[in-house]
C-alpha cells in the first residue's frame, strides 16, 4: 500500500478506543496526530488527583470531571478538525452491542481490569471485528493482536483470577502482611465505617457480652454515654486484644505456628490520649481531616512505631466520627481517601505487630491496598505508539507484519522491545472456538449441589470466572436464572428465589451429572458445564469451595514435551495479586543460546515454527536484572496487566518494530 492509500486508510477509519486513562491519554493523543479523523471513547471514570502524574491530558481543573469528555476537549484545541466522540459510560452497558461494535474498522484498549477485557474481546469476536490489547506495570508492558480465526483471542490462554484468601487466614492466622491490610480494608474498616447490615466475620462478641444472649449489642456499636475516646478504646481492646485471646485458646492452631500477642489500650496508649494529642473534645485543633496532619506525622515512608500506629488508629476513628459522621454507614474503602488509608494502614500495623509480621510505611501499605504499581508516563507512551502501528498495519490488511510486542526495563539480546509472531487460535478455548467452527470443549465444575447455592454458582464462577454479565442459566429445556432488563416481575421473583436455594433444590435440580448451558446474549457468547458433585473442599486451597476445569492450554505430549496442534504459548500472563508481597512465583525464561533441547514450539499466524527453545540454565545479567524488576513490583491501579514473552531464543529473531 503506497503512502498515500496508507493515509487514506487512516483517515477514512472509524476507531473505538476503549480506557482514556494512563494507556488512553497516551493512545488518544498519538492517534490524532498520526491522521485518525473518528475517533470513539468510551471511560465511565472521572478524573482524580492521583491520575494527574501521568495522564497528561489532565489538569487540576479537570478533576472530578470525566476522563472521556475531557481528553476529547483538551486533544481537540490542537486537532480541532477531527471528529472525537466520548462516552462517559460503562463499556459493559447494553447499548455497546455487538451492532455498535461493528460500526468499527478496529478496537484499541486501554483497560484497566480483566472482566472488561474479556467483555470486550468477546464482542470483537461476535462482530468480527479486530482488537489490539495492551497494559503497563511500571517500565514493563506489551501490545497485542487478536483477528477473529485468526490469532489467538485475549481468552485463548488462562488469565489468573485475582488472589484471593481463605477467611481463617485472614481472620485468625495471618502471616503476611497483605492479610493484615485485607482485615483492616475488608473486615475491620467495612464493620466500622461501612453498611452495618452486610455480614461481616468480626462480628464476635466481647468479653463481657459472651454471656448473654444470642440478640446482645453488636460490639462495634456505639453505646449510649459512651465518648469517642472509650469506644475507640473499646474497639481497639477487642480486635487487637480480645479477639487475639479467643484464637489463642485454641491450642491446636499453634502446634506449628508462632503465637501471637495480645494487644491492649492501656499498653500503649497514654491515660488521656485527647490530652495527650493537644486536642479538645469537639476535634478543634485542625481543619485537615488527617490523622497524620493531626499528630505532626508528616512522612508518608516512614514505619511508625507501635505507638504511633496506635495514635494514628485513634485519631483516623475520632475524626472519622467527628468529621465525616454522615458519611458512616456508606463508607468503602478508596485509596485516594486519605483518612481512610490511614486508618488501614494503622490497624495493619497494629495487628500485623501482633503476628510478628514486619511493619510497613503508609506509602507501602497504601500501595498494596489499592493495588497500585507506580507508574511510568514512558512506558504508557511507548505502548500507545506500539498500539497505533499495530492498527495501521489492521487497516492495510497487512497480516504478515502484525507483531505482539513486549516491553522490558532492560535490555536483553540488546533488545528492549521484543516482537513476536502472533499465534494460531488455540482449539481448546471455551471463548473462541465455537465461533471459528471448532467443537466447543465443555468446562467441568466440582461442587457440592447440596449445600453451595444458586447464587454462589452465579457469583463466583458464571461472572468471576467466565466473565458474564446477563447470563442465562438453562437445566435441559428449563432456564433457572436470568438476568434482563425486559423479564416480566413474577419471572424476576421467581429468579431471585431460586438463587437463595441449593443447587439439588432447584425446580430441575442441579445435581453431578447435570449439564448446564449459560450464555449471554450481550455478549453472544455461550458454554456447556459438566457438573460432578464433591462433599468436601479444602479451604485454604479451595477457598470458593468449588472448582472450575476445563480451561486450558493447547494439550501437549507428555513424551516429547511438544504440544499438539497449537504448540506452547509464549505469553505467560502475571498475576498482580500474586506480585505483591512477595507472594509471587514470577519467572522471565530467557534462553541460553548453546542449549539445544526442545521443550514446544510456537504458534505462528502462517504456520508452525520449527525453531526449538533452549533450556534456562543459564540467565545472562539482563534477564536477572529483568526478573528482579518484575519481583518488586506492586499492583497497578491503572494499567493493571502484565505479559512477557518466555521465548526469548525465537523474540530476538524478529524484527524491531
Amino acid at each position: 500500500m503506497s503512502s498515500e492509500e496508507q493515509l487514506s486508510a487512516i483517515k477514512g477509519a472509524k476507531v473505538l478506543m476503549v480506557g482514556a486513562g494512563g494507556i488512553g491519554c497516551e493512545l488518544l493523543k498519538t492517534l490524532a496526530l498520526s491522521g485518525f479523523q473518528d475517533i470513539h471513547i468510551i471511560d465511565m471514570d472521572t478524573i482524580e488527583v492521583s491520575n494527574l502524574n501521568r495522564q497528561f491530558l489532565f489538569r487540576q481543573s479537570h478533576v472530578g470531571q470525566s476522563k472521556a469528555k475531557v481528553a476529547r476537549d483538551v486533544v481537540l484545541r490542537f486537532r480541532p478538525n477531527i471528529s472525537i466522540t466520548p462516552y462517559h459510560a460503562n463499556v459493559k452497558e447494553s447499548r455497546f452491542n455487538v451492532d455498535f461494535y461493528k460500526e468499527f474498522d478496529v478496537v484499541l484498549n486501554g483497560l484497566d481490569n480483566l472482566d472488561a477485557r474479556r467483555h470486550v474481546n468477546r464482542l470483537c469476536l461476535a462482530a468480527d471485528v479486530p482488537l489490539v490489547e495492551s497494559g503497563t506495570t511500571g517500565f514493563l508492558g506489551q501490545v497485542t493482536v487478536h483477528l477473529k480465526g485468526k490469532t489467538e483471542c485475549y481468552e485463548c490462554q488462562p488469565k489468573p483470577a485475582p488472589k484471593t484468601y481463605p477467611v481463617c487466614t485472614i481472620t485468625s492466622t495471618p502471616s503476611k502482611f497483605v492479610h493484615c491490610i485485607v482485615w483492616a480494608k475488608d473486615l475491620l474498616f467495612a464493620k466500622l465505617f461501612g453498611d452495618k447490615n452486610l455480614e461481616n466475620d468480626l462480628n464476635v462478641r466481647s468479653s463481657d457480652a459472651t454471656n448473654l444472649s444470642e440478640h446482645s449489642e453488636d460490639v462495634f456499636e456505639c453505646r449510649k454515654g459512651e465518648d469517642i475516646e472509650q469506644y475507640g478504646r473499646r474497639i481497639y481492646d477487642h480486635v487487637f486484644g480480645h479477639n487475639i485471646e479467643v484464637a489463642l485458646s485454641n491450642e491446636e492452631t499453634w502446634k506449628n505456628r508462632n503465637r501471637p500477642r495480645p494487644i491492649y489500650s492501656k499498653d500503649v496508649f497514654p491515660d488521656k490520649l485527647t490530652k495527650e494529642n493537644g486536642k479538645t473534645e469537639k476535634g478543634s485543633a485542625t481543619d485537615d481531616v488527617s490523622a497524620m496532619a493531626s499528630l505532626g506525622l508528616k512522612n508518608p515512608q516512614d514505619i511508625w512505631s507501635l505507638a504511633e500506629n496506635s495514635r494514628v488508629f485513634y485519631e483516623s476513628l475520632r475524626l472519622f466520627f467527628l468529621k465525616r459522621q454522615k458519611e458512616i454507614g456508606n463508607l468503602t474503602f478508596d485509596k485516594d481517601d486519605q483518612l481512610a488509608v490511614e486508618f488501614v494502614t494503622a490497624a495493619a500495623n497494629i495487628r500485623a505487630s501482633s503476628f510478628g509480621i514486619p511493619l510497613h510505611s503508609l506509602f507501602e501499605a497504601k500501595g498494596i491496598a489499592g493495588n497500585i504499581v507506580h507508574a511510568v508516563a514512558t512506558t504508557n507512551a511507548i505502548i500507545a505508539g506500539l498500539i497505533v502501528i499495530e492498527a495501521i498495519k489492521i487497516l492495510k490488511k497487512d497480516s504478515n507484519s502484525y507483531r505482539m510486542t513486549y516491553c522490558l526495563e532492560h535490555p536483553s539480546k540488546k533488545l528492549l522491545l521484543m516482537p513476536v509472531e502472533p499465534y494460531e487460535p488455540n482449539k481448546s478455548c471455551y471463548v473462541c472456538s465455537e465461533l471459528i467452527s471448532y467443537k466447543q470443549t465443555p468446562l467441568s465444575l466440582e461442587v457440592n449441589t447440596h449445600h453451595s447455592k444458586l447464587r454462589d454458582f452465579v457469583e463466583k464462577i458464571v461472572k468471576a470466572k467466565l466473565g458474564m454479565n446477563f447470563p442465562v442459566i438453562m437445566s435441559g429445556a428449563s432456564i433457572i436464572y436470568e438476568i434482563g432488563e425486559d423479564l416480566e416481575e413474577d419471572m424476576v421473583a421467581i429468579y431471585a428465589a431460586n438463587l437463595e436455594r441449593a443447587l439439588s433444590e432447584l425446580p430441575s435440580p442441579v445435581i453431578s451429572g447435570t449439564v448446564l448451558t449459560i450464555e449471554d446474549l450481550q455478549q453472544e457468547f455461550s458454554c456447556r458445564i459438566n457438573i460432578k458433585h464433591r462433599e468436601e473442599f479444602d479451604e485454604e486451597r479451595e477457598p470458593d469451595g468449588m472448582l472450575l476445569s476445563g480451561w486450558v492450554e493447547a494439550p501437549v505430549d507428555k513424551n516429547n514435551n511438544k504440544s499438539i496442534g497449537n504448540g506452547e504459548s509464549t505469553s505467560s500472563v502475571l498475576s498482580m495479586e500474586e506480585i505483591q508481597e512477595g507472594e509471587k512465583d514470577v519467572e522471565i525464561q530467557e534462553t541460553s543460546e548453546s542449549a539445544e533441547n526442545v521443550t514446544g514450539k510456537k504458534r505462528k499466524l502462517s504456520e508452525v515454527s520449527k525453531g526449538t527453545i533452549p533450556d534456562h540454565s543459564g540467565l545472562p545479567d539482563e534477564s536477572s536484572r529483568n526478573q528482579n524488576q518484575l519481583e518488586k513490583l506492586d499492583v497497578d491501579d491503572e494499567d493493571d496487566e502484565l505479559i512477557i514473552s518466555n521465548d526469548w531464543e525465537s523474540l530476538t529473531k524478529k524484527k524491531r518494530l
